[in-house]
Protein backbone atom coordinates (compact mmCIF):
# COMPACT_ATOMS: atom_id res chain seq x y z
CA UNK A 1 0.00 0.00 0.00
CA UNK A 2 2.83 2.25 0.70
CA UNK A 3 3.94 1.98 -2.80
CA UNK A 4 0.50 2.92 -4.23
CA UNK A 5 0.91 6.03 -1.78
CA UNK A 6 4.03 7.07 -3.57
CA UNK A 7 2.58 6.70 -6.84
CA UNK A 8 -0.40 8.85 -5.82
CA UNK A 9 2.36 11.30 -4.85
CA UNK A 10 3.36 11.28 -8.19
CA UNK A 11 0.53 12.81 -9.17
CA UNK A 12 0.70 16.48 -10.15
CA UNK A 13 -2.75 17.70 -8.77
CA UNK A 14 -1.03 16.40 -5.11
CA UNK A 15 2.50 17.97 -5.82
CA UNK A 16 4.04 15.84 -8.35
CA UNK A 17 7.36 14.83 -6.17
CA UNK A 18 9.83 12.51 -7.58
CA UNK A 19 10.99 12.18 -4.11
CA UNK A 20 8.38 10.89 -1.77
CA UNK A 21 8.89 8.83 1.49
CA UNK A 22 6.91 6.42 3.62
CA UNK A 23 6.78 8.38 6.82
CA UNK A 24 4.43 6.25 9.16
CA UNK A 25 1.00 4.21 9.27
CA UNK A 26 -1.61 4.20 11.65
CA UNK A 27 -4.48 1.72 12.13
CA UNK A 28 -3.44 -0.79 10.39
CA UNK A 29 -5.63 -3.90 10.37
CA UNK A 30 -5.30 -7.78 8.86
CA UNK A 31 -8.40 -8.43 8.41
CA UNK A 32 -8.14 -12.03 6.49
CA UNK A 33 -5.09 -13.95 4.80
CA UNK A 34 -3.55 -13.41 1.62
CA UNK A 35 -1.98 -16.49 -0.41
CA UNK A 36 0.43 -16.80 -3.09
CA UNK A 37 -2.10 -16.63 -6.35
CA UNK A 38 -4.74 -14.50 -5.11
CA UNK A 39 -5.30 -11.41 -7.14
CA UNK A 40 -4.73 -8.17 -4.34
CA UNK A 41 -7.06 -4.86 -5.11
CA UNK A 42 -5.26 -2.20 -3.47
CA UNK A 43 -7.08 1.41 -3.35
CA UNK A 44 -5.65 4.61 -1.53
CA UNK A 45 -8.03 7.65 -1.08
CA UNK A 46 -5.83 10.96 -0.19
CA UNK A 47 -7.51 12.21 3.20
CA UNK A 48 -5.20 14.94 3.89
CA UNK A 49 -2.54 16.97 2.48
CA UNK A 50 -0.49 19.82 3.06
CA UNK A 51 1.28 21.32 0.67
CA UNK A 52 2.83 23.57 2.72
CA UNK A 53 5.08 20.78 4.63
CA UNK A 54 5.36 18.37 2.07
CA UNK A 55 2.74 15.50 3.84
CA UNK A 56 -0.08 13.59 3.02
CA UNK A 57 -2.18 11.04 4.49
CA UNK A 58 -3.74 8.56 2.80
CA UNK A 59 -6.24 5.52 3.81
CA UNK A 60 -5.18 2.38 1.96
CA UNK A 61 -7.61 -0.87 1.90
CA UNK A 62 -6.87 -4.17 0.28
CA UNK A 63 -9.26 -6.52 -1.10
CA UNK A 64 -9.10 -10.02 -2.39
CA UNK A 65 -12.17 -10.33 -4.88
CA UNK A 66 -15.05 -8.49 -2.55
CA UNK A 67 -12.54 -9.22 0.53
CA UNK A 68 -11.63 -6.40 2.88
CA UNK A 69 -8.18 -8.36 3.32
CA UNK A 70 -6.51 -5.45 5.09
CA UNK A 71 -6.77 -1.68 5.45
CA UNK A 72 -4.80 1.73 7.31
CA UNK A 73 -3.65 4.86 7.27
CA UNK A 74 -0.76 6.14 5.90
CA UNK A 75 1.42 9.03 5.98
CA UNK A 76 3.59 10.34 3.01
CA UNK A 77 6.48 12.82 2.74
CA UNK A 78 7.47 14.58 -0.14
CA UNK A 79 11.34 15.30 -0.44
CA UNK A 80 12.66 18.23 -1.72
CA UNK A 81 14.12 18.49 -5.33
Amino acid sequence: MAQVGGIVMLQPEVGGSRENFFAGIDKLRFRKPVIAGDTLIMRMTLIKLQKRFGIAKMEGKAYVGADLVCEGELLMATGSE
